[in-house]
């Protein structure tokens, strides 16, 4: 059984929308598009290479998945360690509106998401892989599904702009199982899911 594992990059205070150009999403009148690019090092690029060489399959947001399948299906350089991947391997997107996609591996899932995504890790050989697609995830933490989350936190602010974890999010938390920071200053850190949060009181001392 494949493991769902997200991997997300955010800005310090925790946008998620447009980081790869500036016309990438911009919904709400977005103006700060492409604000991860000036980041890009070896390190990131080793980072992200080790993840897509773990993937199975992909589950994507709508969103998301229109800005990779009307870029990536146009990388045909087979020694691409990412568009190999993302063009030979299955591709399922989650929409109630997309009916004829055209890149090749597609499949769309719309009804109960919950049961659909756990029928898919199932039969998955590797990581069943969410890349970008806020959204999504914000939903799949809802329903407990998801197992890890890759969180890259690029050191800018932007002040505006969609956030991973809105008012409404569902308490979760999360168990550190690694991370590092690359010659440009991203934070790479790697959770996995660890149920609900716990609480507690900090206290007086007893003898106070």
């Amino acid at each position: 059984m494949g493991k769902l594992v997200s991997t997300i990059f955010v800005t310090l205070d925790g946008v998620y929308q447009a980081p790869g150009g500036p016309q990438e999403d911009t919904r709400d009148g977005f103006e700060h598009g492409g604000w991860s690019f000036p980041y890009a090092d070896d390190d990131f690029g080793r980072f992200i290479n080790d993840v897509f060489d773990r993937s199975g399959a992909y589950l994507l947001g709508r969103r998301t998945y229109d800005i990779f399948s009307s870029y990536w299906p146009r990388v045909t350089d087979p020694e691409d360690p990412v568009a190999s991947r993302l063009n030979a391997l299955p591709k399922y997107v989650v929409s109630a509106t997309l009916t004829d996609p055209d890149w090749a591996g597609t499949t769309v899932i719309s009804a109960d998401l919950a049961k659909e995504v756990t029928a898919l890790k199932e039969r998955t050989d590797g990581e069943l892989q969410i890349h970008g697609s806020g959204a999504l995830v914000h939903s799949l933490l809802g329903l407990g599904v998801l197992d890890t989350l890759h969180l890259l936190t690029f050191p800018v602010v932007l002040g505006a702009g969609r956030r991973l974890f809105p008012e409404g999010t569902a308490p979760t938390a999360f168990r550190s199982t690694g991370g590092s920071v690359t010659s440009k200053g991203v934070t790479i850190r790697t959770y996995d899911l660890a149920g609900k949060p716990e609480y507690g009181e900090f206290g007086l001392p007893e003898d106070a």
